[in-house]
């Protein structure tokens, strides 16, 4: 799963009502591939979020408490180290970890410049309000913008600067697109400024799919809103009881699926699409979750045109944080 805050993932539900159009394509396109497949940001409807924060704190769940942990035990250190004054973080949504990364500038004595990238310009200033609130002279700069597609930061930026992206996320993204996305997230970049980004690491298998099929069955309600989701926004008439959540990792590529697979055969109407049928047994992938290693994740670097600098994985070797630089 994307983790990026209380799991507004860049591109989400409620920033994407002015564009129904968009979504229509997306979905049609999705639907009508021989592996029926959606966005896993239409997970995100408030409902999707609440459900998403609950995962979250189960004990199967370990992404999130590990790279908090990391941070925590990291950011004090690395912040002087690096000299950061501006710290962009790419889908920033609550930006509940980047308090930690804010906490650390302000013991330095930077006041700093937080400049948080989402696409939902209400959630954004929510959190721009919040973190002014509780980081007096803190300058907040939200930038509106679906980083899947493109971005840019402010152009009067204080250097160096810090460039994050957390959560494991980029695990959500297929090679190309994630290479991609690194490439912008180059560009942007000065030579002093650097890159941090969350990765989850490859393990033992059991360990990784049972974060996805939780024995409360969290997961699985978190997997079939994504209908509810399409119910609402595109009038459609899916039934989510009639779709039994499946996740499971897919070795060759090192990454976890999670699908949809429907109970029986049946038909859903989507208005500006019309009839979808689905066979029982025929699944819609609703997300990938590649699995990282350091050789991986410098593969994705250099490919980018940035260099793989610092490797910091937890003691259990569940979760990294790394920093690159411009190559």
């Amino acid at each position: 799963m994307p983790e990026i805050s209380v799991k507004q993932w860049p591109g989400g539900v409620a920033a994407l009502r002015h564009s129904n159009a968009r979504m229509l394509a997306e979905v049609a396109s999705g639907l009508a591939a021989p592996q029926k497949e959606l966005p896993p940001k239409y997970f995100y409807d408030h409902r999707g979020s609440e459900l998403f924060e609950e995962i979250t704190r189960l004990p199967e769940y370990y992404p999130t408490r590990t790279e908090r942990a990391l941070l925590q035990s990291w950011m004090p250190h690395l912040i002087p180290d690096l000299g950061t004054r501006t710290l962009i973080e790419l889908g920033a949504g609550s930006a509940e970890k980047s308090r930690i990364i804010l906490t650390a500038m302000r013991a330095a004595g930077v006041p700093g410049l937080y400049v948080p990238i989402d696409v939902s310009a209400s959630f954004l200033e929510q959190t721009a309000a919040r973190l002014r609130r509780d980081f007096p002279g803190l300058l907040v700069e939200p930038v509106v913008a679906d980083i899947a597609e493109e971005f840019s930061a402010p152009r009067d930026l204080q250097h160096p600067a810090l460039y994050a992206f957390l959560g494991g996320t980029i695990g959500n993204f297929y090679p190309p697109a994630a290479i991609r996305l690194l490439a912008r997230v180059r560009m942007a970049m000065k030579p002093e400024d650097r890159f941090l980004m969350g990765v989850d690491l490859r393990k033992d298998v059991a360990r990784i799919e049972a974060a996805y099929n939780d024995s409360a069955g969290v997961t699985a309600a978190f997997n079939r809103n994504m209908l509810l989701v399409l119910n609402h926004e595109l009038g459609a008439d899916f039934i989510p009881d009639q779709f039994e959540h499946c996740a499971f990792y897919e070795p060759v590529t090192h990454r976890i699926e999670m699908h949809l697979v429907s109970q029986g055969e049946q038909q859903v109407r989507i208005p500006g699409i019309g009839l979808i049928e689905f066979q029982r047994g025929e699944s819609i992938r609703t997300e990938i979750s590649c699995k990282h290693d350091q050789a991986s994740v410098a593969e994705l670097f250099a490919a980018a045109g940035l260099r793989l600098e610092i490797w910091r994985p937890d003691p259990e070797a569940l979760f990294a944080l790394v920093v690159g630089s411009r190559a």
